[in-house]
């Protein structure tokens, strides 16, 4: 644990809580603040804009990564340094799978790690996969709020615009892989090395085999369902958080 200010997030030790909640958009730092009392704003260098607050009594930070595995490895190794010790992506995905809607909520049980961050720290025989526990909890929370969500395989990649993006796409979805987005290798493989617990919500903002740009262009203007996908997920990781914290108050998982 370090109390030197972080060159990157921009925070320190006196900044940290025990649990991060990691969205790509710093837009989405300030939706999640709405969900937070007593928050405060921490910093904002570069696509890193953080805060701090309280959830039902537990402090909780938000902390954007930015787009892609180098960015969130970053921001996962300097809030390690500070001492956090529970991190929840929520991002967007696209979905790989017939029957995933806009606004379904993904929860991420291991990534086929189709990048280059993580395999910068070792090889990809190393499995990207989240902490049991706090996976468990990301699923008793959607289920208890009733939210639409699936849970299985994600793929992380680095580029939307490959020349065989198509083939890529239905070839892992052949695979039974659920949909794709190009942060969750890095979090879980970093996470896992660092002793930190990992999970990932993925928000469907484009459905198997629809229009990547307008799909997106759709969420990023705040319209229909995936605006509300947001806000699931959110919650769905605002709630796993409080049931860690007690469950750590009652003696509960301490891996």
């Amino acid at each position: 644990m370090s109390n030197h200010l972080q060159p990157h997030i921009r925070c320190s030790e006196e900044d940290m809580a025990n649990y991060a909640i990691l969205p790509g958009d710093p837009q989405r730092v300030e939706r999640i603040k709405e969900f937070l009392t007593d928050a405060r704003e921490i910093a904002f260098n570069r696509e890193h804009k953080s805060v701090v607050g309280y959830y039902k009594g537990v402090r909780i930070m938000a902390v954007s990564t930015g787009m892609g595995g180098a960015s969130t490895g970053i921001a996962v190794e300097e809030l390690h340094n500070i001492g956090v010790k529970a991190m929840i992506r929520i991002g967007s995905c696209g979905a790989l799978q017939t029957g995933i809607r806009l606004g379904d909520l993904i929860i991420v049980n291991g990534a086929v790690r189709d990048e280059g961050a993580s395999k910068a720290y070792i090889d990809d025989i190393y499995p990207a996969v989240p902490n049991t526990d706090l996976l468990n909890k990301v699923i008793d929370a959607a289920k208890e709020q009733k939210f639409p969500y699936h849970v299985g395989i994600g793929r992380s990649h680095d580029s939307f615009y490959t020349d065989r993006e198509d083939d890529i796409d239905a070839y892992w979805a052949k695979r039974g892989v659920l949909g794709a987005d190009m942060e969750t290798a890095a979090l879980f493989v970093i996470g896992g090395l660092r002793g930190v617990k990992t999970a990932s919500i993925l928000n469907t903002v484009v459905e198997y085999e629809g229009n990547l740009e307008d799909e997106i262009n759709q969420y990023v203007d705040g319209e229909n369902a995936v605006s509300d996908g947001e806000k699931k997920e959110i919650l769905t990781a605002l709630e796993a958080f409080v049931a860690m914290e007690h469950s750590s108050e009652n003696g509960g998982d301490k891996s």
